[in-house]
């Protein structure tokens, strides 16, 4: 996703996250780490009139209950402001507008995600760190899924088709990807890496382990 420059924007008018000279926390830091997943897959900010910032979280069309999701994600971390949905060919763009979104993500910049570097301020690695698996879910529910892979397999010299569960996570930029490895980590997730582009969780218990914290999207 694309986001816009930042370098003009006024001043906030009034207190949020980071806006203070000691920043605070979110409201709801665990819907603010599901949603800070969403952005960096599926997000970008956008400037507007009188230094009003739109948040557009993509959500795919396949997916109604990732869509209910994420507004419900975006009205925690902002309660005051209203949430639309805007419908586009295939998707749905989950929309709000506020003065604080650079605020609240400050990975907020010119230009594709990828082509930038993209790090966590040490007040959102703090709510990451107390809420691992919904800044996972937000990821994997924007730039992830579980599908179900197969293979065969000789048994008393005839070949049986043998299924099994697997994540993949998806993401162009590396820094992002060791956002998400790094948090597996903590959360005791073995993962590896695919190829350039893409970390699989394959192995059963942390598959299981997925799915109680995560699950397939729906």
């Amino acid at each position: 996703m694309y986001d816009m420059d930042t370098r003009s924007r006024p001043l906030p008018l009034k207190p949020c996250p980071r806006c203070n000279g000691a920043p605070g926390p979110p409201e709801n830091p665990s819907a603010y780490a599901y949603l800070l997943g969403l952005y960096l897959g599926d997000g970008c900010i956008s400037a507007h009139r009188r230094g009003v910032y739109y948040l557009r979280i993509v959500c795919d069309n396949a997916w109604p209950g990732l869509i209910d999701a994420c507004e419900v994600a975006v009205r925690s971390a902002r309660p005051d402001n209203s949430v639309s949905r805007v419908k586009k060919d295939g998707c749905v763009a989950v929309t709000a507008a506020s003065k604080h979104w650079p605020c609240f993500f400050p990975q907020h910049g010119p230009g594709k995600k990828h082509e930038r570097a993209i790090a966590l301020e040490a007040w959102q690695q703090e709510i990451v760190d107390a809420h691992p698996w919904e800044f996972v879910r937000g990821l994997i529910h924007s730039d992830g899924c579980r599908v179900t892979n197969w293979t065969t397999r000789l048994v008393k010299g005839e070949p049986r088709r043998y299924e099994y569960p697997r994540y993949f996570f998806t993401n162009l930029s590396s820094d992002i990807m060791r956002l998400f490895t790094e948090t597996l980590d903590k959360v005791g997730v073995d993962w590896k890496q695919a190829n350039w582009r893409n970390i699989s969780v394959a192995r059963r218990a942390s598959v299981a382990l997925m799915d109680v914290h995560v699950g397939p999207k729906y």
